[in-house]
């Protein structure tokens, strides 16, 4: 009982900091351990590291609490109801920060400005058609639906900003859902409905590597 009641006071405690904003100047000093990978203003030099600059906090604090689940015992999920994201590159970075500090490096990479990127020629028509239309023959729905025909994403909702992420980060993160939702291990934390799970299960390699490299040059 003791933990269930320490589990749900840390929800609510996350909740709470996502909805009332960290400090974007706090976050500023916080982020050292962050840049190794992520670049000092969030974007990072290695395509396999995800572009957190310009990311929407509310994004960015559900994946950084996440990703802290995914360290935790399937006993401890199951307590602190948490959904789970395993990064083993992340692994222990997260640890001694609280709720506010995570706040804090959200609001700091959110207000910091993306840098752009270039998709291949020979995949931009397709993967243009991805994007704006989805693929009607496997039900696979338009990704403007979500993450706007900018690719600014939509932060209220907190669906992520794709605009100018690298393709390979992007192609790595759809073959993760892919595998979750062909019951293999992946990545499930896109919620109960199995949005991305739903969506990636219905692309192929190529498919995939368009979109991708569609993303990378929408900027």
């Amino acid at each position: 009982m003791k933990k269930v009641l320490i589990g749900l006071i840390v929800s609510i405690v996350a909740v709470t900091m996502a909805q009332a904003g960290g400090d974007a100047a706090s976050g500023k000093n916080k982020v050292a351990v962050c840049s190794a990978c992520h670049g000092a203003d969030g974007n990072s030099m290695a395509p396999s590291f995800p572009k957190l600059a310009g990311q929407n906090e509310r994004y960015l604090i559900k994946q950084m609490n996440d990703i802290r689940c995914g360290a935790l015992s399937a006993e401890q999920q199951k307590v602190q109801k948490c959904s789970a994201r395993s990064v083993p590159t992340m692994a222990g970075q997260l640890d001694n920060f609280s709720a506010e500090d995570i706040a804090d490096i959200a609001a700091y990479y959110a207000a910091q400005q993306a840098s752009g990127g270039q998709g291949k020629a020979a995949l931009v028509a397709k993967g243009e058609e991805i994007y704006r239309a989805g693929i009607r023959s496997k039900s696979v729905a338009a990704c403007t639906a979500c993450h706007s025909p900018t690719g600014k994403g939509n932060a209220p909702a907190g669906f992520p900003a794709l605009s100018g992420q690298h393709s390979d980060y992007v192609a790595a993160q759809l073959r993760a859902f892919r595998a979750a939702a062909d019951g293999l291990e992946g990545r499930a934390n896109d919620g109960d409905i199995k949005i991305m799970r739903d969506i990636a299960y219905r692309m192929s390699d190529s498919e995939i590597d368009a979109v991708a490299s569609y993303i990378n040059g929408l900027h």
